[in-house]
């Protein structure tokens, strides 16, 4: 081994070390990610376009097509100066669905994984040519710097290299998904080959000519016949060219894997639309340089002569010269072999023996790509040794763009006619290639020429075989799509798919039930297919993306989910294997017919595209979003149901009233939502008629009734389902109480004021007789009878007039209590009362209040009240039953509590309790009176009364709880706890 030859490999292996490095100090965040992920990064990244054939081949081109060489360049600037209408769409698929790869893409729109395994053997065989030419640059630019006839032993050693820096760089880690260490070393690795470059053309203009003065001299002089010997491209060889480099820019492998599966953002990608063509503008100045300097001291170009050029000058030139294409060459079969292995991998090996339930498959995965990396390589490096060697770089290089082309017609399709299908798609794609197997590619293998291919007569005669074989197989191509796809059928699933893969694409999601109940489920569904921890890992990503639980039950919810982890999957084996085992795994259920469109996610894809939406389209959407928040704003509460069920609308209002978030309950089952809001909204949908008025429902921990009205969404534009408007009308319906209330009080005032009347007359007359008895005998039995009757008589008209005063609306008849009064003394009281009637004597009576309790008061009208409650009371009780008194002190209150164990008060009364003739006796043993003339006594006190039936932590009986403010403490007498009552 020479020492030139040793000097090459360690010039070669010390390049690779600097792209270790480089990408050690990414991983391990020595890099800021400011700087390895600006948009500058991006577009280095994407100069991988300029391969070995920017630096070698360009010039070979100009050669022989002269200013042609341009078109390579033109053509790649053209595809991202058209990124808004090209490259945004596609990278919006591509993002949303995870699609990796051409492959990918084209077997998720025609829903066809023999489309996905053409689309890779087409690209395979096509890039073989390309990768060919990157290997043939660098053992001959290896061979004319060190003329040792084992420059092929360092070629294969660099080809080594490159397959570890792929599998360093693209397969490393597991579960990585975008490569930030891939594409900073690419954007180095053109940034080094953009240096060289320049720095080659500045010493073909100032070393070889003496600067642009003696470069203009040399073209008007000696260079002018050789310019005038250069062939020149008939104008529509030209636009040919140019199609071929744009579909190459567009389609091949290595570059559709950096602008769309490595792409940062829709904006890093907008700006690459100009920073790229400047990229290629200044990788493009120094060919014509480099180009004359050759012609001026060799007078041909090939690349000997290129060779021959670099190593005139000066050896470290030559060693420039040699970075340069090393750069290009291996970044180009790095990232070529990262993207042939997925392809390979998700459409050939996984369509030939699909994932079983591993225990390791993520590695499984791993080490199938890293296998196909080496094979990627090794096969470039055979193709160069067998076939390269005897072709020309130009040959090889437009073999593989013709080939890369016959995609180009099913991408344009993809993007814009939604009427394509499968069949038009593989005809095409087959009748395309085998013309250009035909008439480019096997001519590359075999010695001997092929017969001619059809329609060659329609061709100028001296035309290129490269021209006649792209318009002939292109023309085919279109050809066959469009006639199949005309008059053959297109399946539903591709319906689907065109829409999503549409330029204006809006998704008609269709809202179907899966069969897994709950997102928990869909662990175990997977399991099956991907094993227990691939299983776990998937369905525990995409519920994190899409900040769910595992838990969760929303129908909605669950078709995100599925659709999440089926892109997730389709990022990991490609959209065929994934929609097989989502499909097989997680399936839909079609025993119901609610496939109707699932609005709501329709309008979150809007949302998502709002931006991105103009003229009539932006309009509509600006009404949409208006007639939007019209509905969710409303003041009424809002619900919008599907045919199924499900719901698609729960306005704001409704979300306060019933305390249950719009964006949880959205795309759940009627049934499935907290009680009582099944029973209501169903009991209108199956009304009959509607409005359903005041509906009583416990939210908040309060009674509330509610009216609810129900529309159905019928006609030839509407999606079905039904519109429910609920209402709050709790404080009508208290309104409604009251008003009926104060009737019943205006009814009985009459009869209050004609009892008063009647009954004060005669208690007059009786009192008259009481006092003149008192003047008319002196036994002091009689005097004692006396006395009673007139206390009696007294009792008789404080009760009609405070009768008199509940009647009159509640006013206080009588002056506001201020004695200070012992509730002890008052319970006992009553219960002297009570033992003077003759019945309920079975029933037990116990006075519990502490005597210290005293409030501010009227005796006589709270020993009515309670000789009410205490015979209401009595009268609950069955024989051996027991009535309790209790009092304390609670807040500035005294609570006075009358508990019996009776059987209770049924809700349906207790409601009503304190109203005008209320009452559970039997007709004619009670009036209804009583509890409502101590109610009002009680208000006039100041406080409050309470019922609790059951009482708390009994299981029957009923409790009467009355609240009163204590006397102050100061105020009271000495021995206010014996106070005459």
């Amino acid at each position: 081994m020479s020492v030139e030859l040793l000097g090459v490999i360690v010039l070669g292996l010390g390049y690779f070390t600097l792209l270790l490095g480089a990408g050690l100090a990414v991983e391990r965040g020595l890099i800021p990610v400011r700087v390895t992920r600006h948009p500058l990064v991006y577009t280095l990244a994407l100069g991988l376009y300029a391969s070995a054939w920017a630096i070698y081949g360009s010039v070979e081109l100009a050669a022989e097509a002269g200013f042609g060489y341009l078109a390579y360049y033109l053509g790649a600037a053209g595809v991202f100066l058209l990124a808004p209408v090209l490259l945004v769409p596609v990278q919006r698929i591509t993002r949303t669905y995870q699609l990796a790869s051409l492959a990918d893409l084209f077997a998720f729109r025609f829903r066809s994984r023999w489309v996905g395994s053409l689309v890779t053997l087409l690209s395979l065989v096509a890039v073989l040519p390309l990768l060919g030419i990157q290997v043939k640059t660098l053992s001959e630019a290896t061979f004319h710097l060190t003329h040792s006839r084992y420059s092929e032993v360092a070629t294969f050693v660099f080809c080594a290299f490159v397959t570890l820096g792929a599998i360093l760089f693209g397969a490393r880690h597991r579960h990585q998904q975008r490569h930030d260490t891939l594409l900073s070393v690419i954007a180095l690795e053109s940034l080094i080959k953009l240096t060289a470059l320049l720095a080659l053309g500045a010493i073909a203009l100032w070393g070889v000519f003496s600067g642009p003065q003696d470069l203009q001299q040399w073209l008007d002089g000696p260079g002018a016949a050789a310019q005038a010997a250069t062939p020149k491209l008939d104008p529509a060889q030209w636009r040919t060219l140019l199609l071929l480099f744009f579909a190459a820019a567009l389609l091949m492998p290595h570059l559709f894997q950096l602008t769309f599966a490595e792409n940062l953002s829709r904006h890093t990608l907008l700006q690459a639309s100009w920073t790229l063509p400047l990229f290629l503008l200044l990788m493009a100045l120094p060919i014509p340089l480099i180009w004359w300097a050759a012609q001026a001291q060799h007078g041909e170009i090939s690349i000997t002569a290129y060779a021959a050029f670099l190593l005139s000058t000066n050896p470290w030139v030559g060693a420039l010269a040699f970075l340069a294409g090393l750069a290009a060459a291996s970044g180009t079969m790095m990232v070529m072999a990262i993207a042939l292995s997925g392809m390979v991998l998700n459409h050939v090996v996984l369509v030939a023996r699909p994932p079983e339930a591993r225990s390791n498959l993520y590695g499984w995965l791993l080490w199938l790509r890293r296998a196909l990396m080496v094979g990627v390589v090794a096969g470039g490096w055979l193709f160069a040794e067998g076939v390269s060697r005897h072709h020309s770089l130009t040959d090889l290089g437009l073999a593989a763009f013709v080939g890369i082309a016959q995609c180009l017609p099913g991408m344009l399709a993809l993007l814009y006619w939604p009427g394509a299908n499968r069949n038009g798609m593989v005809a095409g794609l087959v009748g395309g290639t085998l013309v250009w197997l035909w008439g480019l590619w096997l001519p590359l293998l075999l010695a001997t020429p092929l017969p001619r291919l059809p329609f060659l007569d329609m061709m100028p005669v001296d035309a290129p075989s490269w021209y006649t074989t792209t318009l002939i197989s292109l023309s085919v191509n279109i050809v066959l799509l469009i006639v199949m796809s005309l008059f053959t059928r297109t399946s539903g699933g591709e319906h689907s798919a065109a829409e999503a893969c549409s330029v204006d694409a809006v998704i008609r999601s269709k809202r179907l039930p899966l069969e897994a109940a709950t997102a928990g489920d869909f662990t175990q569904h997977l399991a099956g297919a991907l094993g227990d921890e691939a299983a776990g890992r998937e369905v525990t990503r995409a519920l994190k993306a899409l900040n769910l639980t595992l838990d969760e039950r929303r129908p909605y919810a669950l078709r995100r989910l599925r659709d999440r982890i089926q892109a997730n999957l389709s990022g990991l084996m490609g959209p065929s294997v994934a929609r097989d085992i989502v499909d097989r795994y997680l399936p839909y259920r079609h025993d119901e017919t609610s496939g109707t469109d699932d609005i709501h996610f329709v309008e979150s894809r809007l949302e998502a595209y709002r931006s991105r939406l103009t003229g009539l389209a932006r309009e509509l959407d600006g009404l949409r979003r208006h007639h939007r928040q019209t509905l969710a704003h409303l003041p009424v509460g809002l619900c919008v149901l599907g045919d199924d069920g499900e719901i698609t609308l729960w306005n704001q209002a409704l979300a306060e009233l019933s305390g249950i978030p719009g964006d949880s309950v959205v795309g759940s089952r009627r049934d499935s939502l907290p009680a009582p809001w099944p029973a209501l909204l169903a009991g209108v949908l199956e009304a009959p008629h509607t409005p359903l008025y005041k509906q009583p429902a416990r939210l908040h921990g309060r009674d509330c009734f509610l009216t609810l009205q129900q529309a159905t969404l019928s006609g030839l534009d509407s999606r079905g389902g039904s519109v429910i408007l609920v209402e709050d009308h709790t404080e009508m319906k208290w309104l409604e109480e009251e008003l009926v209330h104060a009737a019943r009080l205006a009814s009985i005032g009459q009869l209050a004021a004609g009892v008063a009347h009647e009954i004060g007359n005669p208690i007059t007359g009786i009192s008259s007789l009481a006092q003149n008895l008192r003047f008319d005998t002196s036994d002091p039995a009689l005097l004692e009878t006396a006395d009673h009757i007139q206390q009696l008589t007294q009792r008789v008209t404080r009760i009609v007039n405070a009768l008199v005063g509940f009647a009159h609306g509640g006013r206080q008849a009588l002056p506001a209590p201020t004695e200070a009064v012992a509730l002890k003394a008052i319970g006992d009281d009553a219960l002297h009362l009570i033992h003077l009637a003759r019945s309920g004597e079975d029933v037990g009576f116990l006075n519990a209040s502490p005597g210290h309790v005293v409030v501010k008061g009227d005796a006589q009208r709270l020993t009515q009240v309670m000789v009410n409650l205490l015979g209401n009371a009595r009268d609950a009780c069955k024989a051996g039953g027991k009535v309790i008194i209790e009092a304390g002190e609670q807040g500035g209150y005294a609570w006075w509590r009358v508990t019996d164990d009776g059987e209770g008060i049924a809700p349906s009364v207790k409601d009503h309790l304190f109203e005008p003739f209320t009452t559970t006796k039997p007709p004619g043993e009670g009036t209804g009176l009583g509890l409502s003339v101590a109610y009002q006594i009680i208000n006039e006190h100041q406080g409050r009364i309470e019922c609790a039936s059951p009482p708390s932590g009994r299981s029957r009986g009923t409790a009467i709880t009355l609240w009163l403010p204590l006397y102050p403490q100061d105020d009271r007498p000495l021995h206010g706890q014996d106070t005459d009552c």
